[in-house]
C-alpha cells in the first residue's frame, strides 16, 4: 500500500509536536562493542551544536530522501554515511543550520524547503555533537548538486524500505578502522546506514510506522 505524500507530511507535522520516542528508538540502533579494544572517548569540552536534514520528497508514488556519503578526512566520520547536515554557526538556530547545510551539500536551496518539525536532539559520542535532525519537505525531486569537498556522493533512501518489519539487520563491522562493534543497521542503495544516523531515522521509522499502524 502507497503512502500518500501529501497525507505523510501533515501526519508527521502534526505528530511531532508531541512527546517524541527520542531514546527508545535510538537505542534499539546502537552499536555494541565487540572484543577487547573498545572505544574510548573522553571529551573534555561540552557538545557542540548542529543539525541534519531529513528531507522528504516523492518519485514515481514512492517516497524518498537524501543522504550523503563523507568524503575521506582525518575525522571521526570520514567516509560514512549520513544526513546533510553540519556544525551551527555563531547564534544559528537548528532549523537554520539544516536547511543551510543541506544547501551547501546537496545544492537544495533552503527557501526551496518545507519545514515539518524537529526530531529528538541527539548527542554523537565520537564527534561530540548533540545534533538536532530537522525534517522538511518538497513536492517534487530537486536538483541535486553533491559539494565537492565534503561529499562523495549523494545516496537515496526509499522511506518505505526502512519502514519495513525486516528493515533492521545487524552485522559486525570494523568502526573507525579499530574497533569490531556489532551494528544494527539499514541497507540504503547497498550501502550500511548504521550509527548516529540509523538511530535518528529510526525515530523517524517509530514515528511513521505509529501513524500507519495497519500498514506497517
Amino acid at each position: 500500500m502507497n503512502i500518500s505524500f501529501n497525507e505523510l507530511t501533515e501526519k508527521l507535522e502534526a505528530r511531532l509536536k508531541y512527546l517524541l520516542p527520542g531514546p527508545l528508538a535510538h537505542e534499539e540502533m546502537r552499536a555494541v562493542p565487540v572484543g577487547s579494544i573498545k572505544p574510548n572517548f573522553d571529551h573534555q569540552s561540552p557538545p557542540k551544536a548542529g543539525s541534519v536534514l531529513i528531507l522528504l520528497y516523492p518519485e514515481q508514488e514512492k517516497i524518498f530522501f537524501p543522504l550523503i556519503q563523507r568524503s575521506e578526512y582525518e575525522g571521526a566520520h570520514s567516509g560514512q554515511i549520513s544526513l546533510p547536515g553540519g556544525k551551527a554557526e555563531a547564534g544559528e538556530e537548528p532549523i537554520a543550520t539544516a536547511l543551510r547545510e543541506g544547501e551547501e551539500e546537496i545544492g537544495v536551496p533552503a527557501s526551496q524547503v518545507n519545514i515539518i518539525g524537529k526530531l529528538s536532539d541527539f548527542f554523537v559520542i565520537p564527534s561530540n555533537f548533540l545534533v538536532t535532525p530537522v525534517v522538511g519537505f518538497l513536492d517534487h525531486k530537486p536538483v541535486f548538486k553533491a559539494d565537492p569537498v565534503e561529499v562523495e556522493k549523494i545516496i537515496f533512501g526509499n522511506l518505505h524500505d526502512i519502514l519495513r518489519k525486516d528493515a533492521i539487520k545487524t552485522k559486525e563491522i570494523l568502526a573507525a578502522g579499530r574497533y569490531r562493534v556489532e551494528a544494527p543497521h539499514f541497507e540504503v542503495e547497498d550501502q550500511l546506514v548504521w550509527g548516529a544516523t540509523a538511530m535518528m531515522l529510526n525515530e523517524l521509522r517509530m514515528i511513521v510506522r505509529e501513524c500507519y499502524p495497519i500498514v506497517y
